[in-house]
This record gives structure tokens, sequence and C-alpha cells, in this order.
């Protein structure tokens, strides 16, 4: 039924579909649609735009059309295919002159015939302005370069939309000049043949074959052309997928903001069958809400249906909009053969009573109709009065849309955003989305509407995943399940391109989480701009330049200082509006944080009173932070909060819509806690709730405090008191310890070893969730008291070595110095500013920077205040990409200080894959506060800090390994893109290689394997045996003080001496090495060697080495080349001599030594020998490499 006119196709096969989801698509090639007029892609420049004014200005011709509209019911003209179809055209009439040796067949393309014969569509558009048509179609349903690929005409669209407007420009003309009766054209914009919300593939549903920015293109080019032939009107019309049409829209927007005139937008629909959807599944309403932000004149159906089959989804229409409404239907339903028997009469009786029902502003026909149907039509409606829109529809509701409409008004109910679907909120969808197993995670969104999700909230914001990438395939492959699409979705990212990807995909009307004032009002009115652009409502959070609002007062601020600047300077429906005034942690262990969640509750009673439309929303999880693992006090402050906040005006929420407490079913006792801590009543609210949640947990038993701890020694009281928070005996115990002068003989001894203990332990408990944030804090203030006990004893010291030295310098009294920022880009300082406390605690001078602090800025305060080290902070994903950018910023200053990574955001993968690479100096994920003071510590420690760095060294690179490794989507670029993007030097600049004193090659004789000895590096010895110390007690020598393999790992050394020394004397190992010099030019990926060293290189080389180039895709912050041998090697025709060395070394008698003590049944010593001999080889090398340095000039000793 949608198919229009069956005209130029020709074959059976033009009518054959494919059924996706319930949904009917047609095979690209095949899809002949709406006027006759045949589609299909690809996008590139248009010529450029030659500006043509129309007659009227554009808002003068809005006034116009409207003051008609109201007057009368104006009429549309008919099916183009229709009239070209009776002429009977031959392949001659489509190619004319100019295409005539065209390699493809043109016949059937027939807005090629206003090029070709200009005369032919002249005549059409005469005959239905005669025959009472007030506007008239450009004909130029197909004229976008993604339809015309099917006949190889795509650099043809701005030609062919330009010139078919100038010929009904002229027609339009001549027949107004005739009759006296001014006359319109509209440019017609068909939806081409491929669709954004419809896979074309049943086997790919995540697939599309066009995107949203090639269909923004190719649009933007056809309404160029259009404009500038003269069309007066732009016509988006039999729009089966919402979502081509909001590409459409979206390329006329950027039009007129950019370079014309606006003018009257016309949008028209197409209903497939009965079941009142279009192809995509939308329904009516549902098409309206999301095609509303476009502000068209008028909004209505054509095609795909007779007048009679369409009446009850105009009618609908009609009700939801306060625009005109447009109607021109098929005539009649097709019939066996495609064609129309509907009689223009039948036609026009029909819309006569549209017309007397107040149902339409415009009528006109589409497929089967002609001139005498146009004719029937205007004569029928002539006398008719017109509809009168509604002044208003849903004045205070926020409408939105997925498959169906959902209207949040007054009396709406709490509405639940789900929120499972958040690689940040859920681990199992986390989990499901890195291992690339999509079409599982989308059963927790089909879970997440089934238990009363009414929006979807879709997040991909994690440090090692593409997010544009992610959301994309998400999207789509939610729009492929009816069940799911129903709802409207929102688009939930910290990355405005990752918002930007997941609009793409929507056809309905989504929800953007969220945009805010932290980088200032450009920033904020473009990101504004944008959104209203794809027609979405937004979540704005109560962000500004200086940072996140915490207080009341700030947030009434910041939300009404936004929600000016949306409704006055970008034109925002107050109703599309969400604030987010930050629901924050509350029971941290921090006083200042008790309010939090009072603070919100007032701020939503005064925005929801001053700020008329607006809604407020926020994430819910944020509230009960600090109790993370405890999911049933978590659960329980959620609905105590939810109870009291949607009685204040909180209109919707980010919530686990399955896993809500009824208040009235919270345990009474729980309740009462839940609400002391909510409205700040009880100081001791944050402990009892812990210690209701431990007498609570399943299978646990009832806590009861003894002081039995008491009978340990110091150290264990120490740190018993650090884990438990217990600051009653800390200074006695501390005093005991420092009196154990000979164990302590210094006080900072005491908080480097049973205190460090004890945080360790608390950092372990934390990052294992039997911990919680409150206790941290308490730990932390244990500590404190501690060491502010020991820092008297500590300046004694201090001053008593300054007069032993007779030095009157200060020193630093603290641990050491850190500088604490969220970098740029980012507001979010909570965490920070609880390790920064943390860390004070500890003895450690904290100096921090704030929110929002450029790169330049840190790194300037740690050079001025001398920092031992720096750590960046961040919540939202790009924040990462500013962390690698910092990290890049040291590594080229050549700075030295360890980097520390934290924050929600953060992960330890994505540390160590994206951000160690770029510095060559410690970078530490550091999982929470707890971590940071033993992280610190080690450090800043000079006889731990190197094996530190190693240990994580070593970590970091198993973590990229075993990340590589299971990429299973790993992209790569083409050869000669990873050519294009290869390392290249500019050899006429740089240094001359040096010539090496000899060509060819020297062998080197019986080293002196004792000499070899002093260089041997004995992990890899260790790891033969399997011995592998844990830290601090990894590498050599330190490995034989490990508690586990030390004893094992001294025994099976010293055999290895005893064994190498016998090996020496007895001359049974000896080692040979050979070096190699050759001239050497690179041509492309090879290497090619020479035997004599000639300039220019002319005779064969030698020998040639092929080289494979680096093509596995490098991530988006990388700047690094795509490598390959040969780039280090002069190219042949840079006439710069180059060379090449070789070497090899080998350690021989090892096999037959191994054999002999085989042969004894000595394994050990087999083994052993082998394990050696590795070692003196590997040692070799660099010994060999040195040797030849020297010899050839390149080393001078």
């Amino acid at each position: 039924a949608v198919l229009h006119e069956v005209g130029s196709v020709t074959s059976p096969q033009a009518c054959v579909s494919v059924c996706v989801s319930g949904l009917w698509i047609f095979p690209g090639s095949l899809f002949r649609v709406c006027r006759g007029i045949s589609l299909g892609l690809k996008c590139r420049a248009m010529p450029p735009t030659i500006h043509e004014q129309a007659t009227s200005s554009g808002s003068l011709l809005q006034d116009e059309l409207t003051a008609l509209l109201q007057e009368r019911i104006m009429v549309l003209d008919g099916g183009m295919g229709t009239m070209i179809q009776q002429r009977n055209l031959e392949e001659p009439d489509f190619r004319g002159e100019e295409f005539k040796e065209h390699p493809k067949s043109l016949k059937g393309n027939n807005d090629l015939l206003s090029i070709t014969r200009p005369d032919i569509i002249y005549k059409i558009h005469q005959e239905y302005l005669l025959a009472g048509a007030d506007i008239i179609e450009t004909n130029t349903f197909s004229s976008t370069r993604i339809a015309q690929a099917d006949y190889g005409l795509e650099d043809l669209a701005y030609r062919l939309n330009k010139a078919s407007a100038e010929v009904a420009k002229k027609a339009a003309s001549d027949v107004a000049d005739q009759t006296g009766i001014k006359r319109y054209v509209a440019g017609a914009m068909g939806p081409t043949n491929r669709t954004l919300s419809v896979s074309p593939s049943v086997e790919r549903p995540d697939f599309r074959n066009v995107s949203f920015d090639e269909l923004v293109d190719a649009y933007a080019e056809q309404a160029r052309g259009l404009l500038d032939g003269g069309a007066d009107i732009l016509l988006v019309e039999t729009i089966f997928d919402t979502a081509n049409a909001k590409a459409a829209l979206f390329a006329i927007d950027q039009l007129f903001e950019e370079h014309y005139e606006p003018r009257p937008i016309l949008i028209s629909g197409t209903i497939v069958d009965k079941s009142g959807r279009t192809l995509s599944g939308q329904t009516g309403e549902a098409f309206v809400i999301s095609m509303s932000h476009a502000k068209p004149l008028c909004i209505g159906l054509n095609c795909a249906l007779g007048a009679t089959e369409m009446r009850p989804f105009i009618e609908a229409i009609g009700k939801c909009t306060t625009a005109f409404t447009i109607c021109y239907p098929n005539a009649g339903l097709p019939n066996t053969f495609g064609g129309y028997d509907e009689s223009p009469e039948l036609t026009a009786s029909h819309l006569k009573e549209f017309a007397l029902d107040g149902l339409v502003n415009i009528v006109g026909g589409c497929c089967g109709t002609s001139p005498a149907h146009i004719r029937a039509i205007a004569e029928a409606v002539k006398q008719c009065p017109p509809r009168i829109p509604p002044s208003a529809v849903f004045q205070d509701y926020m409408l939105l849309a997925g498959l169906e409409p959902f209207r949040i008004g007054p009396y709406t109910n709490f509405v639940n955003i789900g929120e499972r679907c958040n690689v940040a909120g859920s681990r199992k969808f986390a989990k499901l989305i890195m291992a690339g197993n999509y079409e599982e995670a989308l059963s927790i969104a089909k879970s997440q509407v089934e238990m009363g999700a009414q929006v979807l909230d879709i997040n991909m914001d994690e440090g090692m995943l593409e997010g544009k990438v992610a959301m994309t395939r998400f999207c789509n492959l939610i729009a492929s399940e009816p069940d799911i699409a129903r709802v409207p979705l929102c688009i939930d990212s910290s990355n405005f391109s990752v918002i930007e990807a997941g609009l793409k995909c929507c056809q309905g009307k989504s929800i953007v989480n969220s945009i805010s004032l932290k980088e200032g009002e450009e920033e904020f009115l473009q990101r504004a701009r944008t959104i209203r652009r794809f027609g979405a409502a937004v979540v704005v959070m109560a962000f500004d330049e200086d940072g996140q609002a915490t207080e009341t007062e700030r947030k009434i601020q910041i939300c009404t200082r936004a929600y000016n600047l949306l409704v006055t300077k970008v034109g925002f429906n107050p109703n599309d509006i969400i604030f987010d005034p930050n629901i924050l942690t509350i029971g941290t262990g921090m006083e200042e944080h008790n309010v939090y969640a009072i603070n919100f509750m007032e701020a939503t009673k005064v925005i929801k009173k001053m700020l008329p439309g607006a809604r407020v929303s926020g994430g819910l999880s944020n509230l009960s932070f600090s109790f993370r693992g405890m999911e049933a006090i978590r659960e329980a402050m959620h609905g105590v909060f939810l109870y009291h906040a949607i009685k204040d005006g909180m209109d919707m929420g980010i919530v686990n819509a399955g896993n809500l407490p009824v208040y009235d079913d919270i345990d009474k006792e729980l309740l009462k806690m839940c609400e002391d801590l909510i409205w700040n009543r009880d100081p001791e609210a944050t402990e009892k709730l812990l210690l209701y949640a431990q007498n609570h947990v399943k299978g646990g038993k009832k806590i009861v405090q003894t002081d039995e701890w008491r009978n340990g020694t110091v150290e264990e009281r120490l740190e018993y008191a650090l884990i438990k928070g217990i600051e009653k005996y800390v200074v006695e115990d501390t005093e005991e310890a420092r009196a154990q002068s000979e164990r302590y003989p210094r006080p900072l001894h005491i908080i480097e070893g049973p205190l460090m203990n004890g945080m360790k332990v608390v950092g372990d408990l934390f990052g294992a969730g039997k911990m919680f944030l409150p206790q941290v804090i308490k730990s932390a203030r244990v500590m404190k008291k501690a060491v502010g006990y020991l820092i008297p004893y500590m300046e004694i010291e201090r001053q008593e070595k300054m007069a032993a030295s007779g030095s009157f310098e200060e020193t630093d009294p603290y641990q050491g110095t850190i500088v604490l920022a969220t970098v740029k880009g980012d507001v979010h300082d909570i965490g920070k500013n609880i390790v920064g406390v943390v860390l004070g605690c500890n003895n450690f001078r904290v100096i921090d920077l704030g929110v929002m602090t450029p790169c330049d800025k840190i790194l300037r305060e740690a050079v001025e205040n001398k920092a031992d080290i720096i750590g960046l902070s961040g919540l939202i994903t790009p924040s990462l990409d500013e962390m690698i950018h910092v990290a890049k910023e040291m590594e080229r200053l050549g700075m030295k200080l360890p980097l520390l990574i934290g924050g929600a955001t953060t992960s330890k993968t994505h540390t160590a894959v994206k951000i160690a690479p770029r510095y060559s100096c410690p970078v530490v994920h550091v999982l929470d506060a707890s971590r940071s003071v033993v992280v610190c510590a080690q450090l800043l420690d000079e006889d731990m800090k190197e094996e530190f760095f190693e240990e994580v060294t070593e970590e970091y690179e198993d973590i990229r390994q075993g990340h590589y490794d299971t990429l299973k989507d790993r992209r790569f670029l083409s050869l000669a893109q990873a050519r294009e993007k290869g390392l290249h030097t500019d050899w006429l600049s740089h240094p001359k290689p040096v010539r090496p004193k000899f060509i060819g090659t020297r062998v080197f004789e019986n080293y002196d394997l004792r000499r070899l000895m002093d260089y041997i590096d004995w992990k890899p010895f260790f790891d033969v045996w399997q011995l592998r110390g844990k830290y601090p007690n990894r590498g050599y020598p330190k490995i034989f003080k490990d508690k586990t393999v030390g004893q094992e790992a001294m025994k099976v050394f010293e055999d290895a001496q005893q064994l190498l020394n016998t090996v020496i004397e007895s001359k049974r190992l000896w080692a040979n090495g050979l070096v190699g010099f050759w001239p050497a030019q690179s041509v492309g990926d090879d290497i090619h060697l020479y035997a004599e060293d000639i300039m220019p290189r002319s005779s064969e080389p030698v020998a040639k080495f092929f080289g494979l180039r680096q093509q596995a895709e490098k991530d988006s912050s990388s700047s690094e080349p795509y490598y390959c041998l040969s780039d280090f090697v002069a190219p042949r025709q840079s006439g710069i001599p180059d060379y090449i060395g070789m070497f090899a070394v080998a350690c021989f008698g090892a096999e037959e030594l191994s054999r002999e003590f085989e042969e004894q049944c000595d394994d050990y010593n087999s083994i052993m020998v082998k394990a050696l001999a590795d070692r003196l080889a590997e040692v070799g090398l660099v010994v060999a490499v040195f040797d030849a340095g020297c010899r050839v000039g390149l080393i001078n000793i």
C-alpha cells in the first residue's frame, strides 16, 4: 500500500518487501515511492550556492499563508508520477542530449525530466494550476544525492532541485499572471529509500545503510537547490520514518540559521495501514510530538491510504496540534495491478466531508490523482470553512514520545526513568556491553520497561568504551524492539558528542541528560540550540562556572539563570526544561554534607513555584552512595527521600524501577533512622544506620561492643582503633608505642609502621565493600589524632637535628605535598574533597585547586609549591580525555612527579591502557580515599618507591595486554590510511646518520663470562623456577626477604652461583657474538640492504626486509604515528645515505652440559644450566652492542 504508483517499476520484484519486527521495509534499489519517483545514497560537496531570493521574505510568506489558511481551505496539486506515466516516455526522453552516453539506464528517473524535458514538467504544473491548485510541488521527490545514487547521478542533486524549482516557479508565475490569483511553489523533499529506524538486514538489527549525518548533508543540498530555485515553501513529505524527517528538518533549520531567510514548512507523514502507525512504528500523535519542534505551518498525512481509510488518523492528528492540517490521500487503495480506480468525484466527496467536519486546512491528491481530481476537490471545498486550529494543546504538559506518546502533566504521578541501562549504574549492564553482548543487554532495557520505567535512561560513559559507537549501536537495537521503543529515551552522557550520537538514532522526542553552565553561557547556548534542533527536552544540572551548587540559594540562582537563557535566547518551550538541582551524598561523616537532602527539596519547591513549566528530576543513587554495598539501607533511603521530594514537586527521577520500596512497608526502626538522616535530625544517624546494617545483614550476628581488643599488643590496638574508628585510646596507645624507643627510635616510624598498616587494612576493607565511606572518614580522624600527638615530638627531633648539624634551614614537617584538582570541564569535587580530608589527616600537605582546573594551572601550581605528587579527579567521561592531556603535557615538559588518577568514571583499566603510556613516570589509579594514603606513602618512600613503581608497571602491562586480547571488534585502518599516518621525518633537516667504521660483519669470540656476570638480570631466572615475591619484596635481591619464597629463592640463587663458577672455571660454557653493518635505504615499508656504500644506491640490493606497518586503530586521544620499521631508515629518494646494524649472541656448550646432567638423572642442574645460559646470552647482547658501538665510533669511552 505504500507503493504509490508502479510508474517506472516494471519487474515483479519491485513489490517484494521484508517484515522486520512488525515493520515493513522495501529493498533499496526497488523502492519506488510517492508520486511515481524513484529513490536511492551518497554525500558529496554541492555546487556553490547562488542566493536567489523568493518574491516574498520568509516571515511575510508565513503571515500571508497563515491569513489565507484562516480564510479558506487551500488546494495542493496531485500526483506528478501519474501524469508522467500517461506520456509513455522512453529512455531517450530521460537522457536528452546531455546524458546520451551515461553508463546507467535513466528511464524512470522522473526528476531528471526537469533538466532533459522541462517542457513536460512545466505542462503538468500548468494543468494542475489551471485545475485550481493553490500550491504545486516541485518535481524533486527523489532529488537527493542518496536517491540519485541508483542512477549514478548523485553529483547532479543540487542542479536537479534548482532546475525543478525554477520550472515550477515559472509555471506558478505564468498562471498567476493569467488568472490574477497568486500561486505558491512547495519544494518537495521525499523520504529517500533508506531508513534510520529499521535495519535492512534481518540478521543485524543494529545495522543501518545510511547515517543521520549523511541524510542531513543530502537534505541540506536539496534544500539549497530548492531555495535558490525560488521555492516559497519546503514540504517534507511521505514520512515513513520520523528519524529521516528529523534529519531533513535539522538540515533546514541549519540553513535558515546560517544562510537563508526562513520559509514556511509543511510536514506530511504516511500511515501505512489501519494500525495507525508509520512504517517505522510510530502512532500519529507520537509523530506530531516528534515533529513539533520545527513549528510547521501545517502538519498532516499523505499517501498509502485513500481518504476513507485516512480519516480517523487525520482527525487524531488535528486534535493534538496547534498547526494547520494538510491531507492529500491516494485515489483510493491500489487495485491488483497497482493502479487506482477512485474517480475524481468520489475522492472530492470524501475530502468535502473532511472539510465540513472541520478537519483540514490544505487538501490535495497523491498517487493516482490527476488534474481532474484536483479540479473536483477544489470545487468541492470552495465554500467549506477551514479548520480552526486550537490555541493550545496539552498546554501545561511535557510531551515526549517513543513509538507512542507520553504526556507529563500537572497530575501525572512520579515518572520513573529506568536507570539500569547505564554502564556506570549497573555492573551487569556494563559487563554485557564491555563484552559486546548487546543483545543480552537489550533484555535489561526490556525488563526495565516491564517493571514500570516510563522513560529509559541510556548511558555509555565508560573510559574503555567508544561512547559514540556504543550509544549508536544500542539505540539502534532498541529501535528494533517495539516493546522497548514504545517509551521515550533519556540520552545520558557527560560527553556531548555521545549525546548527539544518541539523538541521531531517536525518531521520537527524547530527553537529553544533561547540559549545564559550567563552561559558560556561550557553550551552554550552543548545546541548547543543538538539542532543540533535534527536538528533544533537556535536563539542566545546577552547575555554573564556579562549580556544583550545594546550597539552596545557589541551586535556585543557577536554575533561574539557565531557565531565562533557554526561554528567551534559545526559544525553548518551558515545558521541555527539566532541572536537576543535584541530589548529593549524605551520611558521609562530613558535617557539611548532612543538609544536602534538605537543600534539594527546598530548591525544588522554589523552582516549581518561580519557573513555570519547568520540571525537576534527579539521580537518586547519589543520595546513598556512602552506604554502597548495603542495598537494603540504600533502597530504604531512596523510598523515604522520594516520599518527601515528590510532595515538594520532584516530577521524575532516574531509579531502578523494580527496587523502590513502598514508604509504609519500610521497617519502622529503619524508617526512623532514614528520616533522621535525610532531615538531619540526629548527629548519630549515620552511625546508627551502619550498626543497623551490621546487625541485620543476612546471616549476620548481632554485634556486641567489648574491650577485649585492649588485651592485644600496642600495634594490634592501634590497627584495631583505626579500622573501627575508635578515638578513645589512640593517644595513650601512640604514646606507648613512642616510649618503645628501641623499636621506634623516631616518631615517624610509628606513622610508617603500625598506623600506616592500619590504613592499609582500611583501604582493603573499603575496596572489598566491607567498610563504608563514613567509616573511612572516622578512621582518617583517628589517624589525624595520632599524627597530631606525634607532630610536637617530630618537631623537637627536627630542631635537635638542625642544632647538631649547625644548619638552621627550615625543613618540611609534612610527609609530602600533594596538589589535587578536578580537571578542566568537570565541576564535581565532593569525592576529591574527601580524599583531601583523608590525606590531610595523615600529615600530607594538600593543595586543592578546586574544579574546572586547566592543565597549565595544575602543572604551574605543582612546580611553584614544590609538590611531590599530582592528583587528578573527574566524574564525567570527558574528564578522562583531559587527564590524558595532562599526562602528555607532563611528559612533554619532562616532569618527574607521580600522577594519581581518581574519580567515579576512572578505572584501573583506563589508566593502564590510555593514561599510563603517555607518561614515563608513575601513573597510579587510586580506587578511593582510603587507598590514597597508602599509595602516596609508598610513592614517597625512598626505599619502596622504585619497587612499587615496578609492581604497578608490570600490573598495568598485564592489564593492557589482557584488554587488547579481549577486543572482539578491534578496528583496523586500511594500509593506505596507515601509511598516510605513519612517521614522516624531514631527513634533509635531520642530523645525518653516522657511517660505521666497517661494512660487513665482525665476530667477537670467547667473551669473558665473568665480565658478563656483573650485568645479569636475575628476575627472569627466578621466573623460570616460578619464584615470585610479593611487593615490596619482588625483584632481586629483595626477593630473599619474602616470607613465602625468600628462603627457597636464596637456596636456588646460591646453587646457581656455585654452578656458574664451576662451568666458567672448566670452560664448559663460552659466548660468541656477531655484529654486522650494511648500507640501507627504505623503499615504502621495505628496507633494502646493499653490499657497497655508494651513492646513489643504484645497484641491486643484497637483501630486502619486508616491513609490517601498524594498522590496529589507536585510541582517539593518541597522536602516535602508525609505525613501520622502515620509517627509521632514510628513504632511497631522499639521497641521504643510511645504515643498519644487526647483532647476534649465543652461549655455547649449554645443550651438551644439560644432556650430561640428564644422563645422570640430575634434572635440577639440567634446567639450571639452561637458565644460566639464557641469562648469559641476554647480557651478552648488551655487551655486544656496547662493543660494536665503541668500534664504529657511536660510543666514546
